[in-house]
C-alpha cells in the first residue's frame, strides 16, 4: 500500500494498495512512527523552537562593576591614591568566577602603573571583589573591566577618572581689623577626601598669628597684627592627600585699621518701638578717617516722619571678633540708638537694636559713587512694605523708568501694584497703575534724595543711594527708599528699596518674556502675623510671553505663627493641567504673575496663590501676593548652576554674617548670629558661632544637611542644638572658585521650623 503525502507533511487521506498482507502490515506500521514523529514537532514548534524547558529564551549572562566601599563614590571623581573596593555582580550564570583587568593595555602599563593598582581579594568571594588603588597623577580614560572565566565574551566594565584634590578656603576675601581674630575653614573636595590640611600664613614672620582648631583640622583662627600692614596676607591650607601637584587653597586678607573704612554708607531698618508701633528707618552715614559717624536718617513711626541728625557716632568690635561689633548712633532728638552688627566678609553690616527704644533689624552698606546714580536713563523695581492708618498690613511692588535732567530727574511709563490687607484699589482702580513722578537731589544733605509718585494718589518719598553697580546684574546698585506723608487713608507708611533693572548688554538685550524666566530661583516672602515662606522652584521659559502660560515646579516650606508645613512638593501628581504657573506681562517689560505656595496635599486642595513680580533681572525681582489678607511680600532670588551641577555639603562651610531681614510679628525677636560652618569629614556637618537677641548672646552648636529633601535642589536643614531649633535652609548665590571645578555657597535663607514657635526669614553672608 502506498501512503501520498502532502507537501506541508500531513497525508492526504488516500492509500493504494501495492503488495502482500504482510508488507501491508508493515507499512501500516511505519505509518503510526511517522504520524507520532510529525505530532511531536508540531507540539515542539507549537511551544517555540530550542527555548528551555520552560519554553523561555534564557537571558545571556551579564556582569555589573560597582563601587561598594567607601558608599557613594562617584567613580568618575576618584582622588589619587584612593582605595576603592569593587564587586562584581554576576546575573543569568551557575558560575561567577570572574578575571579583574585595567585598560586600556596601551595606557596601563608600566611601573608604576599610571592607571594605579587592581589587586583581586582572594580568596574569592561571591560575588567577587577587588581593591582598586588609584595613582598619585590624575587620569581620565581608565577602564576597570571584570571578564567571566566560564564565557570570556561576557565582561563588565567600568569607567573611572581620577581627579586632583582641590582645597577652598573661605571666606575667599576678608578685611581683618587690626588684633581681631577671623575664622577661616577649608574643605577638600571629591567630599570623599580626607578633610585633612596643614595651614600656613604669608609673609611669613609678619602676616599676623595663625592656629589650627585641635579637634577640626578644617578650621583655623587667624589674628591680624597689631600695626600698619602694606600689601595682602595670604592664607592658605593644603591637603594631606599625596598627589603629584599639592591641593592648595588660598585667602587674601587685608588688614585694616577698622572694619568699618572711611566713606559714605546708607543703611534702612524697620522694626516695633518699646509700644509695639511698626517704626521704619532709612538714612546716610559718613565715617571719618578716625571712625566717627554722622549723617542723618528718616524715622517713620506714630503716622509722621522726622528727620534727625546724627554726630559722634561709632562702631566698636565686640572683644576681639572681627565679624561681631556694636554700632551707636546718638540722634538730634537726644536719643542714642545703638545695634548688634554682624559683618559679612565684603563689609556689608547686618544689625539689630539692642538698645530699648524697640526692637528690628536692618542693614547697611557702603554707598556707591556718586557717578553712578542718575549717570543716564535707569530703570528701578520696588518693593515697598508698611501699614495704612489702621494698622493693617500694606505691600507695593512696581517699576520706575528714570531720566536724569540736572540734578533731578523724571518719571515716565512707571508702574505700581498694591495689596491693603486684601484690597487692591488703595492706589488706583484694577492694577498695574500708571506712575509718573519727579525726584531731586537734596541741595544741603548728601545721599539724600527727594520723589513724587504720580498717580490717582500723588506719594512722597525720601531715598538713599546704597551699594551695587549698573554693570553687573548679580549686584544691581539699590535705593533705599523711606514714605515721607502723613499716613492717612491713601497714603500708608511705606519703607523698602529700588535695584536696577538689568537691561542686558549691547549685544544680549533683555526681553523680559516667559522665556528670560527660565532655571531655578528661591524666593522668601513675609505676611501679616508672622506668616513666612521659603520656595525653590523651577520655571521652564515657556510660551515666550505671547500670552500663554509657562511652568513653575518645585519645592516650598512655610511657617504661619507656627503652623508648618514642610518640604511641600509642587504641583502634586494628581494636578493635571498644573495650576502652578507664571506669565509674563505682553509689554515685556518685566512685570510677571506667578501662582504659589497653597496646598495641593491637602485633604480639600489649596490652590495656590497669584503673587505679582517686577523682575530686576533674570529670576530675580521683587514679589507681591495680589489678594489675599497675609500680604505676603518678599523677594525672588537665582540659584545658579554650579560647576559641578548639584549642590553637596562641601560647598556650604565656611563665615556666616546672619541675621533677621523680615519681620510681620512684633513677639518674635530678632537675631544676629556668627555662623561657622565646618565640615569634619565625615557625613556629619558642624554648626557653631554666637547667636545674639536684644538681650542675649549664647553659643550655637548643632549640625546641618545641605541636600535635605531635594538632593542637588540647594535645600536642606540646620539642626541646632543649642539653643534647640530646627531651620531650613535655601542656597542662593554660588561664587566659582579660581582654578577650581568646585563652589562655595556665599548666600543662604533659614527659617525656622519647629511646631509651634512663629520665625521670621534670616539671611546668611559670607
Amino acid at each position: 500500500m502506498e501512503v501520498v503525502f502532502s507537501g506541508n507533511g500531513f497525508p492526504t487521506g488516500g492509500f493504494k494498495e501495492t503488495g502482500s498482507e504482510d508488507v501491508v502490515q508493515r507499512d501500516l506500521i511505519m505509518i503510526k512512527n511517522c504520524l507520532f514523529a510529525v505530532a511531536l514537532l508540531s507540539l515542539a514548534l507549537a511551544g517555540g523552537c530550542a527555548k528551555g524547558g520552560n519554553g523561555v529564551v534564557p537571558p545571556p549572562p551579564t556582569i555589573t562593576v560597582t563601587i561598594t566601599s567607601p558608599s557613594n563614590v562617584n567613580p568618575t571623581a576618584i582622588y589619587p591614591t584612593q582605595s576603592v573596593t569593587l564587586t562584581a555582580t554576576v546575573s543569568n550564570s551557575s558560575t561567577t568566577a570572574v578575571t579583574w583587568s585595567l585598560g586600556p593595555a596601551t595606557t596601563c602599563t608600566g611601573t608604576p602603573n599610571p592607571c594605579g593598582t587592581l589587586t583581586p581579594v582572594t580568596p574569592a568571594p561571591t560575588p567577587a571583589t577587588a581593591t582598586y588603588l588609584a595613582p598619585a597623577t590624575p587620569i581620565s580614560g581608565v577602564t576597570v573591566t571584570a571578564t567571566l572565566v566560564s564565557d570570556t565574551s561576557v565582561t563588565g566594565p567600568l569607567g573611572i577618572t581620577v581627579v586632583p584634590v582641590t582645597v577652598v578656603v573661605t571666606p575667599l576675601t576678608v578685611s581683618v581689623g587690626q588684633n581681631l581674630v577671623q575664622q577661616f575653614t577649608a574643605i577638600a573636595v571629591p567630599d570623599a577626601a580626607p578633610q585633612t590640611f596643614t595651614w600656613t600664613c604669608t609673609p611669613t614672620g609678619s602676616c599676623g598669628g595663625l592656629l589650627q582648631d585641635p579637634n577640626t583640622s578644617g578650621l583655623a583662627v587667624y589674628t591680624a597684627p597689631p600695626s600698619p600692614f602694606t600689601g595682602s596676607v595670604v592664607v592658605a591650607a593644603t591637603s594631606t592627600v599625596q598627589q603629584s601637584s599639592p591641593g592648595v587653597g588660598q585667602a587674601k586678607v587685608t588688614v585694616a585699621t577698622s572694619r568699618l573704612p572711611a566713606g559714605a554708607y546708607a543703611f534702612r531698618f524697620s522694626g516695633y518701638d518699646s509700644s509695639n508701633n511698626p517704626v521704619a528707618v532709612a538714612g546716610s552715614l559718613t565715617v571719618a578717617a578716625n571712625g566717627s559717624i554722622s549723617g542723618v536718617e528718616d524715622v517713620l513711626t506714630g503716622g509722621a516722619t522726622t528727620q534727625y541728625t546724627i554726630a559722634l557716632g561709632s562702631y566698636t568690635p565686640i572683644s576681639s571678633n572681627n565679624n561681631l561689633g556694636t554700632l551707636t548712633l546718638p540722634l538730634s532728638s537726644g536719643t542714642t540708638n545703638t545695634y548688634t552688627a554682624v559683618l559679612t566678609s565684603s563689609g556689608i553690616i547686618r544689625m539689630i537694636e539692642s538698645d530699648t527704644a524697640g526692637t528690628g533689624s536692618g542693614v547697611m552698606q557702603k554707598s556707591a559713587a556718586g557717578t553712578v546714580f542718575n549717570a543716564g536713563a535707569q530703570t528701578f523695581v520696588f518693593g515697598f512694605t508698611g501699614v495704612d492708618s489702621t494698622g493693617d498690613r500694606v505691600g507695593y511692588v512696581g517699576m520706575l523708568p528714570m531720566t536724569p535732567s540736572g540734578t533731578g530727574g523724571t518719571i515716565t511709563g512707571g508702574l505700581l501694584d498694591s495689596n491693603d490687607h486684601g484690597s487692591t484699589n488703595s492706589v488706583c482702580g484694577t492694577p498695574p497703575c500708571s506712575v509718573t513722578g519727579t525726584y531731586q537731589l537734596d541741595g544741603t544733605i548728601p545721599g539724600l534724595w527727594h520723589m513724587t509718585l504720580n498717580s490717582v494718589t500723588t506719594l512722597h518719598f525720601d531715598f538713599f543711594v546704597s551699594a551695587g553697580q549698573t554693570n553687573s546684574q548679580p549686584n544691581p546698585l539699590t535705593l533705599f527708599a523711606i514714605s515721607t506723608d502723613p499716613t492717612d487713608s491713601t497714603h500708608p507708611a511705606l519703607s523698602g528699596s529700588l535695584v536696577y533693572q538689568w537691561p542686558g548688554t549691547a549685544t544680549a538685550p533683555i526681553t523680559y518674556n516667559n522665556a528670560a524666566f527660565k532655571g531655578t530661583s528661591v524666593s522668601n516672602l513675609t505676611g501679616a502675623s508672622a506668616n513666612v515662606s521659603l520656595t525653590v522652584g523651577t520655571t521652564d521659559g515657556t510660551s515666550s510671553g505671547t500670552g500663554g502660560t509657562g511652568g513653575f515646579t518645585g519645592t516650598f516650606d512655610q511657617n504661619n505663627d507656627g503652623t508648618t508645613l514642610s518640604a511641600v512638593s509642587f504641583p502634586s501628581a494628581s494636578q493635571s493641567p498644573s495650576p502652578y504657573t507664571y506669565v509674563a506681562s505682553s509689554s515685556a517689560n518685566g512685570r510677571y504673575i506667578f501662582q504659589m505656595l497653597g496646598n495641593p496635599n491637602a485633604t480639600t486642595v489649596v490652590p495656590p496663590l497669584p503673587f505679582v513680580l517686577y523682575a530686576s533681572g533674570a529670576n530675580r525681582g521683587f514679589l507681591l501676593d495680589q489678594s489675599s489678607p497675609a500680604v505676603m511680600t518678599g523677594t525672588m532670588d537665582p540659584q545658579p548652576s554650579l560647576k559641578n551641577f548639584s549642590y553637596t555639603a562641601s560647598e556650604l562651610p565656611g563665615t556666616f554674617a546672619a541675621a533677621t531681614i523680615a519681620n510681620s510679628d512684633s513677639s518674635i525677636a530678632p537675631v544676629v548670629q556668627n555662623l561657622l560652618l565646618t565640615s569634619t569629614g565625615s557625613a556629619t556637618y558642624n554648626v557653631a558661632g554666637t547667636q545674639n537677641t536684644q538681650n542675649s548672646s549664647q553659643a550655637l552648636t548643632g549640625t546641618y544637611n545641605l541636600t535635605g529633601f531635594g538632593a542637588g535642589a540647594g535645600s536642606g536643614t540646620i539642626t541646632l542644638t543649642a539653643p534647640a531649633a530646627n531651620y531650613v535652609i535655601y542656597a542662593i548665590d554660588a561664587s566659582a572658585v579660581p582654578n577650581s571645578t568646585n563652589d562655595v555657597i556665599t548666600d543662604f535663607m533659614m527659617m525656622g521650623m519647629t511646631s509651634g514657635t512663629p520665625s521670621s526669614i534670616i539671611f546668611a553672608q559670607q
